[in-house]
């Protein structure tokens, strides 16, 4: 299923942490807080775990979005929402 990762974290340390498991986890950054991806149901969860152990759950937010397929092509795309330098053609193939 593809998976939307998007957070706001405080400390640039702990904010590179999250972007390195993300990119770990073969997510492709698509802003600078946003990353996208094709994760199975146990990668996922994986993923939230080991960013629940890297935030300060006081001051920092990790949001981990499931979309089927079928709810993906509906988004919509208003001007440049994506950083083209950034996202593979893979995704952005599903978009366009």
């Amino acid at each position: 299923m593809l998976v939307w990762v998007i957070y706001d974290i405080q400390s640039t340390p702990r904010r590179s942490k999250v972007a390195k498991a993300c990119k770990e986890q073969g997510l492709y950054r698509v802003q600078k807080s946003v990353f996208l991806g094709n994760l199975n149901a146990n990668e996922t969860d994986e993923l939230a775990v080991r960013c629940t152990d890297l935030i300060d759950q006081e001051n920092d937010r990790v949001y981990v979005f499931p979309f089927c397929e079928e709810d993906f092509k509906k988004i919509r795309l208003i001007g440049q929402a994506f950083d083209k330098s950034l996202v593979t053609d893979e995704i952005l193939a599903k978009f366009f």
